[in-house]
């Protein structure tokens, strides 16, 4: 099993900036062969790819939403992945997810929620406008 636990979610102002991080764990985590991804879910809508990190190499892709104001960074000795968020926008409102996968008979970019096995609670992240 996998468990991920995210935090750092919270109330901001348009244009602020924000951390979150995911700390995984478990009996069958490995962070050699796995991916992470940032998900959220706005009220209403579907969940939606922010970005996604790969513990070995580091390599990273992002949605067009997201892209140049929203990093992705792990930590392979912590086993912690963050996202990093700038310039933050009402329409960036939402409950983010972070998710794990080995991609095993799946294609990279790993951008559909269906392509990941375990998945954290969630963290609500509000910009006011």
């Amino acid at each position: 099993q996998v468990q991920l636990v995210e935090s750092g979610g919270g109330v901001v102002q348009t244009g602020d900036s924000l951390r979150l991080s995911c700390a995984a764990s478990g009996r069958t985590f490995s962070n050699y062969d796995m991916a992470m991804g940032w998900f959220r879910q706005a009220p209403g809508k579907e969940r939606e790819l922010a970005g996604i990190i790969t513990w070995k190499g580091g390599i990273t892709y992002y949605a067009d939403s997201v892209t140049g104001r929203f990093t992705i960074s792990r930590d392979n000795a912590k086993k912690t992945v963050y996202l990093q968020m700038t310039s933050l926008k009402p329409e960036d409102t939402a409950v983010y997810y972070c998710a794990a996968t080995r991609g095993v008979g799946r294609s990279w970019p790993y951008i559909f929620a269906n392509e990941y096995d375990y998945w954290g609670q969630g963290t609500q992240v509000t910009v006011s406008s």
